[in-house]
């Protein structure tokens, strides 16, 4: 069966150009709308990815109240669709206001059919361009694995994904350094799933969350008898990892001892049960993590400097939450989607206020904090719309630090500013605009400015 042709809408009054837009589109499926009812049919049965619209419609022929009426009505309905309006000769402003109320782009009457054929086919292009990008979010909302199901939309944390992708299929060790809450152990299993030891074991453990006398027999297993309450042989998670990962979360508080014993099996790649004289080869690919400075540590004499390069062959920084500006609205609404099902399924979104909030809120407890205020929020929530006050916000919040160069501060605001309006649209260029209050042209000026992306 033939691929369906993709739809274009022709909001046109004139019989003879209708009948001549038809014919030249051949490629396209092409559904003809002569007024604002007819045109508002239309797009709710076809729901066409392109529109191009004449201005003047019926009653008002000779002006411009009702094609704007229908490109409002278009963009509140679908607004992610490409409008491109009809520009008569000396109508350009009208072109331009049609531009920044979230029309894509605008043609000069008499038509050049060749001409706009190209602006149509460039618009029919960005949409799947953009709703490609939108499936990807989706995606990634519904726990679809992507490094571990990570959601993010900042450089900041794309650059170390693409980090984690390139050393995952080698057998290097791999430390990830972070502030707790940043998604250390998400992005272990990351790694792990796109390593060629994918359908091998995944082993966690938090060095710091096990007592120090027993963290020994954790990680290198024991033999039956070895001590008191040792009444079985129990493997240890290094040998349960074997032809698989085995993360250690805070390694930075293994002791000074157990130390000198992790650094062998490094270095041999065996293992002995506490309790044990036979040696075990065991193929157990390391990666750790902490948010101690290991470096001081060493300094201190409190970690051992040749087990930190054994361990730290590749070394990833994970940013803060407040550094990945846009993020936190991004994994907010992940969080919201998980959380309503479970809990509370007539809450539907954040309300503008909250949105607000979560822009301006520093994160101090990053990706943790933000899962657990909104897990509240949702529980709390009365209506359909998590509000500020649900999220629970304190309202004397600290602010940023200053910065005094004028040039610095409007970058820094305009950046900041653009990255939440994208994360608030989920990556929609018109509706980034139409948020911000410019035109697309505009926008993309600014995006590559910045070296920004949608």
């Amino acid at each position: 069966m033939a691929d369906k042709k993709p739809t274009l809408l022709v909001i046109e009054d004139d019989e003879g150009l209708q009948a001549q837009l038809k014919w030249a589109y051949d490629d396209f499926e092409v559904v003809i709308a002569g007024d604002r009812d007819s045109a508002i049919a239309a797009l709710r049965s076809e729901a066409p990815a392109v529109v191009t619209l004449d201005l003047g419609l019926p009653p008002d022929p000779d002006g411009t109240t009702e094609g704007f009426a229908v490109l409002d009505a278009i963009m509140a309905l679908k607004p992610d669709t490409k409008v491109i309006v009809a520009s008569g000769h000396g109508a350009r402003e009208s072109a331009l206001q049609a531009i920044e109320r979230g029309a894509y782009d605008f043609y000069q009457k008499p038509v050049d059919i060749d001409a706009l054929g190209l602006i149509v086919r460039r618009a029919f292009n960005l949409h799947e361009i953009e709703d490609e990008n939108r499936r990807l979010v989706a995606n990634a909302s519904e726990d679809k694995t992507v490094l571990g199901r990570l959601i993010t939309g900042a450089p900041e944390m794309v650059k170390v994904a693409r980090t984690i992708e390139r050393v995952a299929s080698t057998s290097v060790s791999v430390m990830l350094l972070g502030a707790s809450g940043t998604g250390k152990e998400l992005l272990a299993r990351g790694l792990h799933e796109a390593s060629n030891r994918a359908d091998k074991p995944f082993v966690a453990i938090n060095c710091a969350a096990i007592p120090e006398n027993l963290l020994e027999s954790e990680l290198f297993g024991h033999e039956k008898g070895a001590f008191t309450g040792a009444v079985k042989t129990t493997e240890g998670k290094i040998e349960s990892a074997h032809g698989g990962t085995l993360f250690l979360d805070e390694v930075g508080d293994i002791p000074l001892p157990l130390q000198v014993k992790l650094l062998r099996f490094l270095q041999e790649r065996t293992i002995e049960r506490i309790g044990g004289r036979k040696t075990i080869s065991v193929d157990t690919r390391i990666v750790c993590a902490t948010h101690q400075n290991l470096e001081a540590m060493i300094g201190e004499g409190t970690f051992r400097e040749d087990l930190f390069y054994r361990l730290a062959e590749i070394v990833v920084r994970i940013p803060g939450l407040a550094e990945r500006h846009g993020d936190a609205v991004l994994l907010a609404k992940a969080f919201l989607k998980r959380f309503a099902s479970e809990m509370n399924p007539s809450v539907t979104g954040f309300a503008p206020d909250a949105l607000a909030a979560i822009d301006s809120h520093d994160w101090p407890g990053n990706v943790r904090e933000l899962e657990n205020r909104v897990k509240r929020a949702v529980i709390m929530a009365d209506g359909k719309l998590v509000s500020a006050a649900d999220l629970d916000f304190d309202t004397d919040e600290e602010e940023p630090a200053e910065v005094l160069n004028l040039k610095a501060a409007r970058e820094l605001a305009d950046r900041r500013v653009i990255r939440h309006a994208l994360a608030r649209s989920e990556g929609n260029i018109s509706s980034t605009a139409k948020l911000l209050g410019i035109s697309r042209p505009t926008l993309y000026d600014l995006l590559k400015q910045y070296d920004l992306h949608a």
